[in-house]
């Protein structure tokens, strides 16, 4: 079992794949980390990459396998995440339903974001434009985001309002 898998499972407090197939987002980032590291022409990559077909209307996630995601991601519950596939996202990161993390095609940040290690992205925020948000960041849920964010810090609101704080994720972020 890869490193990966092995700190997804982790995340969800559960041992064995078999056990964490009961969580959607689990199950879902199982198949999305076997068909990113298989060859579309091989057997097994063409069957993850047909189950993660199937998932994706299943559970309401579009998360391209051009993303790079750290160890450790965590969904929380199933429903419509949309992330470009231009996006990087960190270690120990966890992201709720109604999310999206996309691109923007002009202007200062064209370009898609670049999301930092331990990281909460609340419910029906949307990350936008070539930005950077840093290490231990919480967004709160319905927060727009589209300026950069730095290390230990609480970002809220529309327009978005960062407040510096440190262990910002704590409680948020669990079994890294």
């Amino acid at each position: 079992m890869n490193e990966f898998v092995k700190q997804d499972l982790k995340r969800y407090g559960v041992s064995s794949i078999r056990d964490g197939r009961k969580y959607p987002g689990f199950h879902f980032m199982y198949h999305y980390r076997k068909a990113s590291c298989k060859s579309k022409y091989s057997i097994r990559g063409a069957y993850h990459r047909w189950k993660l077909i199937k998932l994706r209307y299943k559970y309401g996630f579009q998360i391209s396998l051009g993303t790079k995601i750290g160890k450790g991601f965590y969904i929380g519950h199933f429903g419509t995440i949309v992330i470009n596939g231009a996006s990087e996202i960190g270690e120990n990161c966890n992201i709720a339903h109604l999310v999206t993390i996309g691109q923007a095609n002009r202007g200062k940040y064209k370009g898609a974001p670049k999301i930092g290690n331990k990281v909460y992205i609340g419910t029906g925020a949307v990350i936008v434009g070539q930005i950077t948000i840093g290490d231990n960041v919480l967004i709160a849920p319905n927060t727009y985001v589209n300026r950069d964010i730095p290390n230990n810090s609480i970002c809220q609101g529309n327009p978005m309002n960062i407040i510096s704080k440190d262990n910002a994720t704590e409680g948020y972020i669990n079994n890294y």
